[in-house]
C-alpha cells in the first residue's frame, strides 16, 4: 500500500490486511475446489467491521468515507476477491436498505448484515433482459397484506447462500421501462423461494446461480421506497460498488504481481534470475503501472462520492478499465510461471478465473462504454 493514509487508515487498512493475509489468503485455493462459503469467515470478517464499514455506527458500520471502506476492500481482494465480494454485497444492499427501508425492517437487517450475521444478494438480472435492467419481467401484484412475487432471477452471486433478497420486480405495465420497477426486501426462507447454483469457471464460492419466486407474499413495509422507485435505487448503488469492484481486481491482480516478481528474482535461466531479462521485467512493469493507473481512478471516483458530486461516468471507467487491467496482468503473471502457473494448485490460474467473472458481472465493458459514451454524444443520452 503506497498511499498516503491518516493514522485511523492506517491501522484499519493494517488489520484488514493481516486478516486477509493470514486468515483467507492460505485458504484461497481450496475454497474454489470446494466451492463452498465458511460462514465462519463470514462473521470473522464483520467483526473487524470488514462489511457495511461505511454505514453509520448506529447501524452497525464504522461511518468511514467510501474512500476509507475502499482501503477495506482493496485489503481484501488481495487474498481473495471471492470472499471480498461479501464486502460488496454489504455495501450494495446495504446502501439500499439504509435509503428506503422503514426504520424497522433497517434496525432489523443492517447490523446482521455488518456483524456478518446475514447475506442479503441483490436480485436484479433476469434471463430475458441481461444488462437490460429496465425491461424487467418479474411481476409484483398487489395482495391484501402486501404483494406477491412470481418470476424468476438469475446470475445471482450467492444465490444459494443468502439469507435475503433485494428483489427488483414489476409493478408498472409492461413496458414502463424503469418507472414501472419497485424494489422488495425478500426472506430466503419464505414461502416459494427456491435457488440453484451454477457451475460457473470462477468466483466458484460466490455461488452465482437462479433464484425463482412462485407466489411469494411479501408485507407491505417490505417495498423499499415505494412503487416505482426501485430502478434509481440500484443505479445509484453500482455508481459505488463498481469502483469498489475496481480495487478488488487491481488488488487480485497486484497479489500476482508481487508474488511474480519474487519468483522471477529467484528463478534462474541461463546462468542468471529471470528478473535480467528485460523482456521479463518490463513486462512486470508495464502491468504494475497500469494497475496503479487503475487503482487511483477507483480512488478518484469514491472521493467524487464522498464530496457529494457526480460520478456515474468514472465509475464506469473504472469498471471499464480495472478488471480488464488486472485480467491481462495476471496472465502475463500466469505466463511467466510456465506450467506451475497453469497449474489448478496455482493461485495465478485462480485470480484469472475469478477476475473473469467481473469483467461481466454489474456490467460489461460494453455497458461501462455506453455510460460513458452518453456524456459525450447527447442523442444516446435518453437510450
Amino acid at each position: 500500500m503506497s498511499r498516503i493514509l491518516t493514522d485511523d487508515q492506517q491501522q484499519l487498512y493494517g488489520a484488514a490486511a493481516r486478516f486477509a493475509r493470514e486468515r483467507l489468503l492460505p485458504g484461497y485455493v481450496t475454497r474454489d475446489v470446494t466451492g463452498t462459503l465458511d460462514r465462519t469467515l463470514v462473521r470473522e470478517l464483520g467483526e473487524l467491521g470488514l462489511i457495511g464499514a461505511e454505514l453509520p455506527s448506529a447501524y452497525g458500520g464504522l461511518g468511514v468515507s467510501g474512500e476509507t471502506a475502499g482501503l477495506l476492500f482493496e485489503a481484501v481482494g488481495y487474498a481473495d476477491i471471492n470472499v471480498g465480494y461479501l464486502q460488496v454485497l454489504g455495501s450494495l444492499c446495504g446502501a439500499i436498505l439504509l435509503g428506503s427501508a422503514s426504520e424497522a425492517v433497517a434496525l432489523d437487517w443492517l447490523p446482521r448484515i455488518c456483524r456478518g450475521e446475514a447475506i442479503v444478494a441483490l436480485a436484479l438480472t433476469e434471463p430475458r433482459g441481461g444488462s437490460d435492467a429496465a425491461q424487467l419481467e418479474l411481476r409484483a401484484r398487489r395482495h391484501a397484506a402486501g404483494y406477491v412475487l412470481s418470476g424468476e432471477k438469475t446470475s445471482i452471486s450467492l444465490a444459494d447462500e443468502a439469507d435475503g433478497f433485494v428483489v427488483f420486480a414489476r409493478t408498472g405495465e409492461q413496458g414502463s421501462g424503469a418507472r414501472g420497477i419497485s424494489a422488495f426486501l425478500v426472506d430466503a426462507k419464505a414461502p416459494g423461494v427456491s435457488a440453484t447454483r451454477f457451475d460457473s469457471v470462477g468466483a466458484r464460492v460466490a455461488g452465482r446461480g437462479a433464484v425463482f419466486f412462485d407466489e411469494v407474499e411479501v408485507p407491505a413495509n417490505r417495498c423499499l421506497g415505494g412503487e416505482g422507485q426501485g430502478f434509481g435505487q440500484v443505479m445509484q448503488g453500482f455508481d459505488y460498488s463498481r469502483a469498489l469492484i475496481g480495487l478488488q481486481c487491481v488488488a487480485s491482480a497486484q497479489a500476482s504481481i508481487d508474488e511474480t516478481w519474487d519468483f522471477v528474482e529467484q528463478r534462474q535461466a541461463f546462468g542468471a534470475p529471470l528478473a535480467a531479462n528485460q523482456g521479463v521485467s518490463f513486462a512486470l512493469a508495464e502491468h504494475e503501472t497500469h494497475l496503479a493507473a487503475a487503482r487511483e481512478l477507483c480512488y478518484h471516483t469514491l472521493r467524487l462520492r464522498d464530496a457529494g458530486l457526480p460520478h456515474t461516468v468514472e465509475a464506469a471507467m473504472s469498471k471499464r478499465l480495472a478488471p480488464q487491467s488486472a485480467y491481462d496482468a495476471i496472465h502475463k503473471c500466469l505466463l511467466l510461471h510456465g506450467h506451475a502457473g497453469y497449474d489448478r494448485g496455482s493461485r495465478h490460474q485462480l485470480r484469472l478465473r475469478d477476475v473473469l467473472g467481473y469483467e461481466i458481472g454489474d456490467g460489461t465493458a460494453e455497458i461501462m462504454n455506453r455510460i460513458i459514451t452518453r456524456r459525450r454524444r447527447p442523442e444516446f443520452r435518453g437510450s
